[in-house]
């Protein structure tokens, strides 16, 4: 399985899988919110999908001991991506829309460009430079600060925290990208999971204490859905799509995790699809577009 390369059209359609569980993760994300406080939400679907990533590990073969070389990227994807990308979603969540906050999430490659000419001296070209401006565009179009309620407190905190979920999830992007791996990608998935669970964990119960919680059938079911379709399938599928399609063709293709999220918030929701929510969409996965020319590592990063 290591050296395993899918066919062109299987990969497509595990690339495909990918975006649908991707994008259907937010509503659900969104509905276990209403039973469980974000810290806690985020913490029991990382667990689960450490849990599902250590037999998926162990069943190929591919359980190993991360050596000294793979420690910072390690870190770096498991506290910036795993803990605070995540954690700050479910915090935004509860005060954003689910359809809006998947895009807000997904503004992350408008941050790269930027990030990896300040930090990697990489040139912008005018290609990305268009690309972000487009994209930029987007994010004043959904803001509308003309419309926009600024003396809401709580929206104006949940656009934040999913902005700033966005730029720690850059952060970890622009690190993997000047990382010498040691170890493939695939083999460090669960180090990366068990991590963020032994931080989340702890976290979840200094921040939050340990919940009231009313069980049922549905909650648990969500909870598995989050931390399996979510987390660990994902990140498995992901690594076999990388190791057979171009990184521009997974990069792209991963632009349509917001359209379907917001399309799942619609459908399972109720959520409105307002004329000023599909243009800016429209404008920021049209800027990432033009912009997308991500090289493999970045490619890899790319995922959630």
């Amino acid at each position: 399985m290591a050296n395993h390369y899918l066919s062109r059209r299987d990969a497509i359609l595990l690339l495909a899988a990918v975006v649908v569980t991707w994008g259907g993760s937010w509503p659900v994300t969104k509905v276990i919110l209403e039973s469980l406080p974000p810290l806690w939400t985020t913490a029991l679907r990382s667990a689960i999908g450490t849990l599902m990533l250590l037999a998926i590990c162990a069943g190929q073969g591919r359980l190993i001991r991360p050596r000294r070389g793979d420690v910072p990227v390690i870190l770096s994807i498991g506290l910036l991506h795993m803990v605070c990308f995540s954690a700050l979603v479910s915090i935004g969540l509860q005060f954003v829309p689910a359809g809006r906050s998947v895009v807000l999430g997904y503004t992350t490659p408008l941050w790269v460009t930027p990030g990896a000419r300040l930090l990697l001296k990489e040139p912008i070209t005018a290609r990305r430079a268009l690309g972000v401006a487009i994209g930029l565009a987007g994010l004043m179009a959904m803001f509308n600060p003309a419309s926009f309620d600024w003396g809401d407190r709580a929206a104006l905190l949940g656009n934040a925290l999913l902005l700033l979920a966005a730029l720690c999830w850059a952060g970890s992007i622009l690190y993997v990208r000047a990382h010498r791996w040691v170890s493939p990608p695939f083999e460090l998935l669960f180090w990366e999971a068990l991590l963020a669970t032994f931080v989340l964990v702890p976290l979840a119960l200094l921040v939050e204490g340990v919940p009231r919680v009313a069980w049922s059938a549905g909650l648990v079911l969500l909870l598995l859905y989050g931390g399996a379709f979510g987390i660990a399938l994902p990140y498995w599928a992901i690594t076999l799509v990388n190791r057979s399609l171009p990184a521009a063709v997974t990069s792209l293709g991963l632009l349509a995790v917001p359209p379907f999220g917001v399309a799942c918030a619609a459908l399972t929701l109720g959520e409105p699809l307002s004329l000023s929510l599909l243009g800016a969409m429209a404008l920021i996965i049209g800027g990432i577009a033009i912009g997308a020319n991500l090289p493999g590592p970045a490619a890899r990063a790319y995922r959630g």
